[in-house]
């Protein structure tokens, strides 16, 4: 329910969304994930060194965006960089192993809401959509990601190819 004077954007009246927003859910978006990580947290020491942890960065025709879930909140910056710079090789360069690029795929349907907690998997995979491969770990969803691409066979996600 809504307060007095407040009209949500998907009412009938204004035709299911304002333009802007309409416009945002249209454009092409590219999403890349990066690995990597030492061991800041106690907890993080028994995954693999160089994938205690990833996140995920999503190409737009305005630039980039970062999503970086860190211990306790969510980090969401838009970067002040050309949609055409080569932030994956930039993270390369620092060290970082990265995947993609992959195009967003639709929500998941669900009949109860995942009781998993909130983690750095979790959140690249509701970033890469419905079809993202089944992961716990970010060593696991790397291997996962990196063979749909290597095996191209189209299987979870669709890989953009130029």
């Amino acid at each position: 329910m809504t307060t007095p004077g407040h009209r949500d954007v998907t009412t009938p009246q204004n035709h299911g969304a304002t333009p802007r927003l309409r416009a945002a859910r249209e454009a092409a978006q590219e999403v890349w994930i990066a690995f990597g990580g030492e061991a800041d947290q106690v907890w993080l020491r028994p995954l693999r060194r160089g994938f205690r942890h990833c996140f995920a960065a999503l190409r737009d025709e305005a630039g980039w965006t970062v999503l970086e879930p860190l211990s306790g909140r969510l980090v969401i910056a838009r970067l002040a960089v050309a949609s055409g710079y080569d932030l994956p090789g930039f993270y390369r360069r620092a060290g970082l192993a990265v995947v993609g690029p992959f195009a967003p795929g639709p929500a998941r349907v669900a009949w109860l809401p995942a009781l998993l907690p909130f983690t750095c998997v979790g959140l690249c995979r509701a970033v890469l959509g419905a079809g993202a491969p089944r992961a716990v770990t970010p060593w696991g969803l790397f291997r996962r990601l990196a063979k749909i691409l290597r095996d191209d066979k189209k299987k979870f996600l669709t890989a953009r190819q130029y």
